[in-house]
């Protein structure tokens, strides 16, 4: 968000949790993109803050915690203080979740696997309505195709980025037999190691697909500890993540930090993933 956006939300947050009875003395920003994750003090509350053009997003986001927390699965969860719910305040959707202060230590490819792993087992376990991951793949794709949505995206880029997401997508959800709810966007910033061991942040992006398409957004060297992975598969999912990853750059109306950098990064990795592919991608 840009800082008047920030200084807003910052405050959205601070008092929807003061109006629930939390005391907050202090607000710090832990996370600012598209969204907001503030850390309340002292009442020790994660709070995500969102423009209300994402209320859907982050009602969905509580629901997949609740569903999450009923089976013991890895991830991060709700305030048990106050309501499950979105609470609405100044244009901003607000969520409150518990705060869990990070270990500094890093999480190693075969713990990164098995929490995956045991994640993956949780979501088997619960019954969901979420979308199949291509159908985030075409919105991703009318970014790329919308000249008015996208207007600095070079043709030639914007043409690696269409053929990319199009073929990709075509390709990894030909045979949808192994499909199960996923993570989403699993990569290690959405991956907190705290004390009670490694858990999942940032559950909006849950979807459904191959085990494989949240392989692809975790580092190389995890697929390599998780069983019956396909490997080849990883790698086509890796490029499909990368190009979804740059076409929300290249929108007119991105709010990431740095984002003439990503979106040059993004393309890089785009063209690096794919060569990693082999010739029948």
């Amino acid at each position: 968000m840009e800082p008047v956006e920030l200084r807003l939300a910052v405050e959205a947050g601070r008092a929807t949790a003061s109006e629930l009875g939390l005391q907050v003395d202090d607000a710090t920003v832990i996370q600012n993109s598209d969204r907001v994750a503030l850390h309340l003090a002292p009442c020790d509350v994660l709070a995500r803050v969102a423009p209300s053009g994402h209320l859907a997003d982050s009602a969905f986001e509580v629901e997949v915690a609740r569903r999450l927390a009923d089976v013991d699965a890895p991830v991060a969860g709700l305030d048990p203080r106050v309501e499950a719910r979105v609470h609405v305040r100044d244009a901003f959707a607000v969520s409150l979740w518990t705060y869990y202060e990070p270990v500094r230590s890093e999480i190693s490819p075969a713990d990164y696997a098995d929490v995956l792993l045991r994640h993956h087992a949780a979501l088997r376990r619960i019954d969901l309505d979420a979308p199949h991951f291509t159908e985030r793949v075409a919105v991703a794709l009318r970014q790329v195709n919308d000249r008015e949505h996208s207007p600095e995206l070079p043709d030639s880029d914007r043409e690696l980025l269409a053929e990319t997401l199009r073929g990709l997508s075509a390709a990894i959800s030909a045979d949808r037999t192994g499909d199960q709810l996923l993570h989403g966007e699993p990569h290690p910033g959405n991956l907190l190691n705290t004390r009670r061991g490694p858990l999942f942040v940032d559950l909006a992006t849950c979807c459904r697909g191959p085990i494989e398409f949240d392989l692809g957004h975790a580092p190389e060297e995890v697929g390599q500890h998780y069983p019956g992975a396909d490997h080849d598969l990883i790698h086509q999912c890796r490029a499909l993540n990368w190009a979804m990853f740059s076409a929300w750059r290249w929108r007119r109306d991105d709010n990431m930090p740095a984002r003439r950098h990503w979106r040059l990064e993004g393309l890089n990795q785009v063209r690096a993933a794919l060569d990693h592919c082999g010739p029948h991608s």
